[in-house]
C-alpha cells in the first residue's frame, strides 16, 4: 500500500476541525443524556415518548465528519504517480543486417520477421518521440535521422539490404552521432532530450575482433552510458540457425552473452526473442519503458468530490431525519 504525497501538507491540520466536530458532538450528547436522567420523570417520559430516537440520528454528523476529513486531504494537494507520454525524446533503432539475418530458423527468415516487428514498433511508439533508424553489418549507416514521422522509417525498414560481417559498435556509434545532431537542433533546454538506443542483432561481433577495441561493441556501450543514453539489446534468433554460403551451411547461433554485456555496460535492458510473437512482446515492453515516463500529478479531484458528496449527504440526511442541518 502506498500513501499519497502532498504539495501543501499543512492543510492536513484542517482535519482538526473534523475531530473537533466529532468530539463536540459526543460531549453534547453525553450532556443531554445526563440532564435527561437528572431532571426528567422517566415514567412520564416513557408514556409521552415511548419511541426514543434511534442510532440513525447520529448519521448526519458521522457523514459530516468523514466529509471534512476528505476535504482536508483534498486541500493538502495529494499527488499520485501518472504515466505521461514522453515528448522530445529520441529513440534510435539499430538493426543488424549481416548475412546471418537471412537464416530461416525463424519463419520465414530472421530479417523478414525483424522488419515486420520493427515497423509495428514504429507505429506503436508514442507519437511525440523522435525515431531514427541505423543499419549495420561491417559498417553502419544512418538510414533515417530521428524524426517524429514514421513513414520514412518504415520505408527504410522495408528496403534493408544484407551485407557481410557484424560490427555492433559501429551501429551504436552511428546512433550516438544522430542523437547528438538532433539534440543540438532541438535545443531550447538546459538538458538534452532523453534518448535511448535499441540494438537488435543475431550474431557475434566480427569487426573488430575484440569488443573492447576502440570501435568495438563494449567500448561503444560504455560511451553511450557516459553520455546518459541507455542501450537496450535484443538477441534475435535461435542457437540452431544456419545460412548457405557457397553451397555450404554455416552455423549462425545467436550471441546472447555478447548482447547481454552490451546492455549491461550501456545501462539498458537485455531481451531474447526467437519468434515474431516474442519479438513483438519485447518491443511492447520497450514501448512502455521508452514511450512513457512516470511523474507525480495532482490527485485532489477525487478527494474533493468525495468530501463534497459526504458533506452534501450529511445536510440531506440531517434535514430528513432530524429536521435540521447538523
Amino acid at each position: 500500500m502506498t500513501f499519497p504525497e502532498f504539495r501543501s501538507p499543512w492543510w492536513l491540520l484542517f482535519a482538526a476541525v473534523a475531530v473537533a466536530v466529532a468530539a463536540g458532538y459526543v460531549l453534547v450528547q453525553r450532556w443531554r443524556h445526563r440532564n435527561t436522567l437528572r431532571f426528567t420523570n422517566l415514567a412520564l417520559l416513557e408514556k409521552v415518548a415511548p419511541h426514543r430516537p434511534g442510532p440513525k440520528r447520529h448519521l448526519p454528523v458521522a457523514l459530516m465528519v468523514v466529509g471534512l476529513l476528505l476535504l482536508a486531504v483534498a486541500l493538502a494537494g495529494p499527488t499520485a504517480a501518472q504515466k505521461v507520454p514522453r515528448n522530445r525524446a529520441i529513440v534510435v533503432l539499430v538493426i543488424d543486417v549481416s548475412l546471418s539475418m537471412q537464416a530461416t530458423d525463424v519463419t520465414p527468415s530472421r530479417i523478414a520477421v525483424a522488419q515486420e516487428a520493427a515497423k509495428a514498433f514504429a507505429d506503436d511508439l508514442t507519437p511525440g518521440i523522435n525515431l531514427g533508424l541505423v543499419a549495420f553489418s561491417g559498417t553502419a549507416s544512418v538510414l533515417v535521422a530521428p524524426t517524429t514521422g514514421r513513414e520514412a522509417v518504415k520505408r527504410a525498414i522495408d528496403h534493408l539490404q544484407l551485407s557481410e560481417r557484424t560490427a555492433p559498435g559501429e551501429g551504436i556509434f552511428a546512433a550516438l552521432g544522430s542523437i547528438d545532431t538532433l539534440a543540438a537542433v532541438l535545443g531550447g533546454s538546459d538538458q538534452a532530450p532523453p534518448a535511448h538506443i535499441v540494438l537488435m542483432s543475431d550474431g557475434k561481433q566480427t569487426v573488430p575482433e575484440s569488443p573492447d577495441d576502440p570501435r568495438g561493441g563494449y567500448t561503444a556501450a560504455r560511451l553511450a552510458h557516459d553520455k546518459g543514453v541507455p542501450v537496450s539489446t535484443i538477441s534475435f534468433g535461435t542457437r540452431h540457425g544456419t545460412v548457405a554460403i557457397e553451397n555450404e551451411r554455416i552455423p549462425v547461433p545467436v550471441d546472447d552473452d555478447g548482447l547481454r554485456e552490451i546492455a549491461r555496460l550501456g545501462g539498458g535492458s537485455f531481451f531474447t526473442a526467437s519468434s515474431l510473437d516474442e519479438l513483438r512482446s519485447v518491443y511492447d515492453t520497450l514501448q512502455e519503458q521508452i514511450g512513457y515516463e512516470i511523474t507525480r500529478g495532482d490527485a485532489s479531484r477525487t478527494w474533493l468530490v468525495a468530501g463534497s458528496l459526504f458533506v452534501s449527504a450529511a445536510a440531506g440526511t440531517g434535514l430528513a431525519l432530524n429536521r435540521r442541518i447538523p
